[in-house]
C-alpha cells in the first residue's frame, strides 16, 4: 500500500515530506535564543508548517492541525489553550457569510443577479466582457470566488459556442479569451473588496487581533471603504488590457445577446424564496458596513452598534450568524421545495470545513509566534530595517506575495507571512497595518498561473485558454497590481485607517515589549 501512496504524490509533495522534518530538526538544533528555548522550538514548528503548506505534502487542513500536537509536546502552549485558538468570531463571520452564500446558490439568486447585470450592461463584445466582469466581481464580494467562477463559466461558454458556430473558432477566440480571463480575474478582485470575499482578508483580521490585542479591530465597513476603490480601479485596468490591448475583437464579430436573454427568461419571475434571501443578504451587507463609525474623510458616519445598550459587544461575526440563523426560520412556499425553510440541517454538510481548519491553523501559528516570543525575537533581529523606505518595502512585499501565491495557497501564504511582517513593521517602527494590508490584498492578485487561484483553474479547465496566453496577460497585470495596491493604499488606505506613516502606534509598542 505504501508504494501506491508514494507513487501518487508529486515530486513537490515528496520533497515536502522529506524536507519538512529535516528543516524542523535543523532549526531545533540552532538554539536561536538560549535564554528562551521556546523561541527555537516555535521557529522549528513554523518552518515545518511552512514547508508542508507550500508543498502540500499532506492536505492543507491536516497541516493546520500540527499546532494541536506540537505546542503541548514542545512546551509552547497547553493543549487546551492551543485548541481554543481554532474557533473564534472570525470563524463565525466566515460561517455566517458562507451560509447566506449557500442560500443564494440553493435558490438560484446568484445566477439571477449575474444575468441581470450582464443583460443590463449589454452591448458589443467589449461591453459584454465588462458585464460579465462586473457580475463576477459583485458576486465574489459575498460568495466564494470559486462558486462565482463555476456559475459564470457555463453562461459564458454558451455565448462562446454560439459565436464559434457563427464566426469560426479563430475569430471567436478574440472574444472568448478576454471573456474567460475577465471572469477569473474579476472574481479574484471582487473577493478582495470585502472581509468575507476571500480567506486572506479574514486571516488578516484575526491575526491582527491576536498579535495586537489592544489595537482597534478592522471592521467590515472600514475595509470595504478602502478596498472597493482598489477593486474598481483594477477591474477597469484589467478590462482595458484584455479587450483593447491583448485581444481586440474584429468589427464583424458581434455577440448574440439572445443567449443571455434566453437564460434570464428561463429563470422565470423572482420567487418568494429568492426575495427572502435577497432581503436577508441586503440587510446583512448594510449591517456589516454601518456597524462601526465610518471615516469618509470629510465626515464620519456613526455606527449603529454604538446605539445599543451594551456597546462594544457586537462584532461582524455576531451580525453574520444572526442573519444566517433567520434563514432557518423563514418558510418556503414553492410546491417543489425540498425543505420547509430556506435553509435546513443539510446545509452544514456543505460548509468548507477544510478551509475552517486552515484558518484555525493560521490563527494557532500567529498565537504561537506571540506566546513563544518568536515575534519579538524576529523584530529584534530586524532592527536594521529602521529607516528603510516605506514605499520600497510595501512594493517589495506586494511583489513577493503576488508571485508567491502563483504557486501556493493564498490563505496558507498569508498565514505564514503576516506574523513575520508584523515583526518587521515593529522593527521598522511603523504602523503594522502599513505592511499587513498591502500584503493581504496582494495575495488575491495572482493572475498568471492556472493553479494560482480557483477561478484561474476553473476557466483554464474550459480548454479554450493556453498556458502561455494566461501567463502573457497575467504577468503584466501582476506587476500593475503591485503598483496599484501600493499607490491606492498610500494615497487612500492610510486615511481610511487613520495611519500616520511616520509614527508607530502605542498598541504596537506594547506588543513589542
Amino acid at each position: 500500500m505504501a508504494p501506491y501512496v508514494l507513487n501518487n504524490r508529486s515530486r513537490l509533495q515528496l520533497s515536502g515530506l522529506v524536507l519538512g522534518p529535516l528543516l524542523f530538526l535543523l532549526v531545533w538544533m540552532m538554539d536561536l535564543d538560549p535564554a528562551h528555548p521556546e523561541v527555537t522550538r516555535m521557529a522549528a514548528v513554523a518552518v515545518l508548517m511552512a514547508v508542508m503548506w507550500v508543498t502540500e505534502a499532506i492536505p492543507l487542513a491536516a497541516t493546520s492541525l500540527l499546532p494541536v500536537i506540537c505546542y503541548p509536546l514542545l512546551g509552547i502552549m497547553k493543549g487546551k489553550a492551543a485548541a481554543g485558538v481554532y474557533f473564534n468570531s472570525t470563524i463565525f463571520l466566515f460561517m455566517g457569510g458562507f451560509l447566506i452564500a449557500l442560500a443564494m446558490e440553493k435558490w438560484n439568486l446568484h445566477k439571477r443577479i449575474a444575468l441581470f447585470v450582464v443583460r443590463t450592461i449589454g452591448g458589443g463584445p467589449a461591453r459584454i466582457v465588462f458585464g460579465f466582469m462586473v457580475a463576477s466581481a459583485f458576486l465574489s464580494m459575498w460568495i466564494s470566488n470559486t462558486a462565482t467562477a463555476v456559475m459564470m463559466l457555463p453562461i459564458a461558454l454558451s455565448i462562446v459556442l454560439k459565436m464559434e458556430e457563427q464566426f469560426g473558432k479563430d475569430d471567436a477566440k478574440t472574444f472568448a479569451l478576454p471573456l474567460l480571463l475577465g471572469i477569473a480575474y474579476a472574481a479574484s478582485m471582487g473577493g478582495a473588496a470585502t472581509l468575507v470575499g476571500t480567506p486572506p482578508n479574514l486571516v488578516l483580521t484575526r491575526t491582527f487581533e491576536q498579535l495586537f490585542p489592544t489595537a482597534p479591530a478592522i471592521s467590515f465597513g472600514t475595509w470595504m471603504i478602502m478596498a472597493l476603490p482598489l477593486t474598481f480601479v483594477m477591474i477597469g485596468i484589467i478590462w482595458l488590457l484584455l479587450t483593447q490591448v491583448f485581444y481586440r475583437t474584429p468589427d464583424h464579430v458581434q455577440v448574440d445577446r439572445e443567449v443571455v436573454e434566453k437564460e434570464y427568461k428561463e429563470l422565470g419571475p423572482i420567487s418568494p424564496e429568492e426575495k427572502k434571501v435577497l432581503i436577508v443578504f441586503a440587510m446583512t451587507a448594510l449591517l456589516w458596513i454601518f456597524r462601526k463609525d465610518l471615516n469618509l474623510g470629510l465626515a464620519v458616519v456613526p455606527g449603529w452598534a454604538s446605539l445599543l445598550p451594551f456597546t462594544g459587544m457586537v462584532d461582524d461575526g455576531t451580525v453574520a450568524i444572526t442573519m444566517a440563523i433567520t434563514l432557518f426560520f423563514l418558510p418556503t412556499t414553492r410546491k417543489d421545495a425540498d425543505t420547509p425553510t430556506i435553509l435546513d440541517a443539510d446545509v452544514f454538510t456543505k460548509l468548507p470545513w477544510g478551509i475552517i481548519l486552515l484558518f484555525g491553523g493560521g490563527f494557532a501559528l500567529a498565537k504561537g509566534f506571540q506566546v513563544s516570543g518568536l515575534s519579538v525575537f524576529i523584530g529584534n533581529k530586524l532592527q536594521i530595517l529602521e529607516g528603510t523606505s516605506t514605499v520600497a518595502m510595501i512594493s517589495s512585499i506586494c511583489g513577493t506575495l503576488t508571485f508567491l501565491t502563483e504557486l501556493t495557497s493564498n490563505t496558507a501564504t498569508t498565514q505564514m507571512i503576516l506574523p513575520i511582517l508584523s515583526s518587521i513593521a515593529v522593527a521598522m517602527k511603523i504602523n503594522p497595518l502599513m505592511l499587513l494590508i498591502p500584503a493581504t490584498l496582494s495575495a488575491s492578485c495572482a493572475f498568471m498561473m492556472p493553479i494560482a487561484t480557483p477561478p484561474n483553474a476553473i476557466v483554464f479547465s474550459s480548454g479554450r485558454i493556453k498556458m502561455i496566453e494566461m501567463v502573457r496577460a497575467g504577468i503584466l497585470i501582476n506587476f500593475i497590481g503591485v503598483a496599484v495596491i501600493t499607490a491606492v493604499f498610500l494615497v487612500f488606505g492610510v486615511t481610511v485607517f487613520t495611519i500616520d506613516p511616520n509614527v508607530i502606534p502605542q498598541w504596537a509598542l506594547l506588543t513589542a515589549q
